[in-house]
């Protein structure tokens, strides 16, 4: 199966609001027969406009140019799988210094460290951009069937943290 193009995307959001290519055009100050063009492949909008179509269709402007979006999952049946036997993978991208750290830690392990009362674990003591999260809360949420991508975090200056479940 052919990968949807941008002009196809356009055209099939457009109909599910059930809109035509002038009301588009309206919207976003443009001609129809701009529209048009995108629709068709033949041109694309600036990033403006782009900005504008993913606020008119409402969605991400990652959804509106064909980026695939990470789903977390709520298992139906959360009992099936041996939560002993998942693991929290820890990914920090340190964008100052290029550093990356990927951490992998089995969710008996992070039952056993994590300190009850703050929800921090101590083998992860120092590295700031773990901080403010609550491992308590996390392991909760697997324990009722969420898995997948749980947090992504971006700094200020540049720095990653993503946590997910596997």
């Amino acid at each position: 199966m052919a990968k949807e193009t941008f002009g196809q995307r356009i055209t099939n959001l457009r109909k599910e609001k059930e809109l035509t290519q002038n009301d588009i055009a309206e919207k976003i100050g443009v001609t129809a027969q701009a529209v048009s063009k995108w629709e068709n492949d033949q041109a694309t909008p600036d990033i403006d406009i782009l900005i504008k179509l993913s606020d008119i269709f409402e969605i991400s402007l990652d959804e509106l140019l064909g980026k695939e979006k990470m789903i977390t999952v709520l298992n139906e049946r959360p009992s099936k799988k041996d939560i002993n036997k998942m693991v929290f993978r820890i990914q920090v991208l340190d964008a100052e210094d290029g550093d990356t750290v990927n951490i992998n830690l089995p969710l008996a392990l992070i039952r056993v460290c994590v300190n009850k009362e703050n929800g921090k674990i101590n083998l992860l003591d120092g590295n700031k951009n773990l901080e403010g999260i609550d491992f308590n809360q996390l392991v909760e949420l697997v324990e009722q069937g969420v898995v997948g991508e749980l947090i992504t975090v971006d700094s200020k200056n540049g720095d990653k943290v993503r946590i997910f479940v596997e």
